[in-house]
C-alpha cells in the first residue's frame, strides 16, 4: 500500500473507526449529493453493491493515479425489504419493531479502486434480534437518534447489548465495514 495515498470515502464515523484499526494512514473524502438510487428490479443482496461501485464511479473521475478509492455501501433487509436510514423517529421505530423477534440479513457492498484496477465484494451476515417492547424501541430511537444508520440501529450502542440474540458473520460487516475482507484485499491489490 505504500505505493498509493489511501482515501475512504464515506461520511461514517463508523466506517472511520473500523479502518483506524488496520493501522494504516487514509484520508476521508466525501461528494455532497451522492446519487445512491438503484434499479427497483435489482435483487434485495445485490443493491449495496451496486451503490458501493456507483460511489467508486464518482470518485475515480476525482483521484490521481497514485490515490486508492475505498467506498462502501450498507443495507439492512428483513423479509426481502431493503430497511434503508430512517426518515424521522416514526419510521425508526416502524423498521425496529420489524426487525424484532426475527432474523435480517446486513449486506456490505466494498470497492477497492485505483484509475488502473479495482476489486469488488459483498460480505453479508444474519442478524437475529431478540423480541423487543415497545418502550425499548422508544427507549433507543429518542436516546440513539439512529436516523443515520441503515435499518435503524447500530450494533454498537446499547441495541446491540439488549436485542442482538446471534450474529452469523462479521460483527464489522454489521458495523459497516467487514474489514477482514477488506484487509485480505489491500493485501491482494
Amino acid at each position: 500500500m505504500k505505493n498509493y495515498k489511501i482515501l475512504l470515502a464515506s461520511k461514517s464515523p463508523r466506517r472511520r473507526e473500523i479502518l483506524n484499526m488496520l493501522r494504516i494512514p487514509f484520508t476521508v473524502v466525501t461528494i455532497e449529493g451522492l446519487d445512491e438510487s438503484f434499479p427497483q428490479d435489482l435483487k434485495s443482496e445485490e443493491v449495496a453493491q451496486f451503490i458501493s461501485n456507483k460511489k467508486a464511479d464518482e470518485f475515480l473521475k476525482r483521484i490521481t493515479e497514485d490515490e486508492l478509492i475505498i467506498t462502501a455501501d450498507t443495507v439492512v433487509i428483513c423479509d426481502n425489504e431493503i430497511l434503508g436510514k430512517p426518515k424521522d423517529k416514526e419510521e425508526a421505530m416502524k423498521m425496529l419493531k420489524k426487525l424484532s423477534g426475527k432474523t435480517h440479513k446486513v449486506t456490505t457492498g466494498v470497492t477497492v479502486a485505483t484509475k488502473e484496477k479495482r476489486e469488488s465484494f459483498t460480505s453479508e451476515s444474519l442478524v437475529t434480534f431478540a423480541d423487543l417492547t415497545e418502550d425499548e424501541i422508544r427507549f433507543y430511537v429518542d436516546t440513539f437518534i439512529p436516523l443515520d444508520k441503515s435499518g435503524a440501529y447500530g450494533i454498537q450502542e446499547w441495541i446491540g447489548a439488549v436485542a442482538v440474540a446471534k450474529i452469523d458473520g462479521s460483527f464489522y460487516n454489521v458495523m459497516g465495514l467487514p474489514v477482514h475482507r477488506l484487509y485480505q484485499c489491500l493485501k491482494q491489490f
